[in-house]
């Protein structure tokens, strides 16, 4: 079984259309979407949705207004301002540190564990889906992507699939380190910009820490081919495998405001670069990338 994660330095480069399109052409595949603070895979993939689960984590106070004697405590070593003039915790405000409960002589603070956002099961017309969303102000995004990926792994060992597509968060910080940990490879979706290369660079020295093998593509390359170029040849110097140029096309934003994958409008120009992409994807997979990332140390 192979886990492919779908990522980028930055929102918006293209990450989830691409994904979608790879499920269609992929046949047999688990899809996962790691985005869990701006998950949007089911926009394009039409999921019926089989389970929900709540996700449970961490812990907010509350305090016993009938045990409360108001001596202030509480409210004095608050540092997050979480609790008002009546006592009462605003949810939002509240970490879940616990110095509340841990100041208060009455014992009238109670530490709850809350939930912090739902998951789901799918159905899409590609395979099963592996999906979440994280609550309004909620944390522990790295938690939740973790689960996620789990039941995906643990669905696509169950139906006997042998490849699980991750659709990763944007950035390098702490949701993107869950999503990549153990994944067999990365491909790394970027825009041929200044600051697109930058994140690229980034995002690129993360995979390489972790030690997951990663593949590079430029989407709306033909923007700016110059710098395009220049991208592929700084992908490929720092030990990345480069898969191809995506050019622009309308019809990606058709199909973002239609809720339907790109395949569903039939061989377009964007259509055939991803089939290309995808080819050499799908090759790279089926090689030893462990292997070829060492020999490029």
């Amino acid at each position: 079984m192979k886990e492919l994660v779908v990522i980028s330095g930055k929102g918006g480069t293209g990450k989830t259309s691409l994904v979608a399109v790879f499920a269609a052409l992929a046949g047999s595949v688990v899809l996962c979407d790691a985005d869990v603070d701006a998950a949007d895979l089911h926009l394009v993939t039409q999921p019926r949705i089989l389970e929900t689960h709540d996700f449970v984590s961490g812990h907010e106070a509350q305090i016993d207004l009938e045990r409360c004697t108001r001596c202030g405590s509480c409210r004095q070593w608050c540092r997050f301002e979480a609790i008002d003039e009546a006592f009462r915790v605003e949810p939002l405000l509240c970490e879940g540190c616990g110095v509340c409960a841990h100041v208060c002589p009455e014992g009238a603070v109670e530490f709850f564990e809350k939930a912090c956002g739902l998951w789901h099961v799918s159905e899409t017309p590609y395979g099963p889906m592996v999906h979440a969303r994280l609550g309004i102000a909620e944390e522990n995004s790295g938690k939740l992507v973790t689960l996620i990926r789990r039941e995906a792994r643990r669905l696509a060992e169950n139906r006997r699939i042998d490849l699980i597509l991750t659709d990763g968060p944007p950035g390098v910080g702490c949701p993107v380190i869950a999503s990549i940990g153990n994944a067999d490879a990365v491909l790394v979706v970027t825009e041929p910009t200044v600051s697109g290369r930058h994140d690229m660079e980034r995002v690129l020295a993360l995979a390489d820490h972790f030690r997951v093998p990663a593949a590079v593509c430029v989407n709306k390359s033909d923007l700016h081919p110059q710098e395009a170029h220049r991208m592929a040849k700084e992908a490929r110097k720092g030990g990345a495998h480069f898969l191809g140029f995506i050019p622009f096309d309308p019809v990606v934003t058709r199909s973002q405001v239609d809720g339907r994958s790109l395949v569903e409008y039939g061989e377009t120009l964007v259509v055939r670069a991803l089939q290309e992409v995808w080819n050499r994807m799908r090759a790279l997979l089926a090689a030893p990338l462990e292997a070829d990332l060492k020999a490029s140390e």
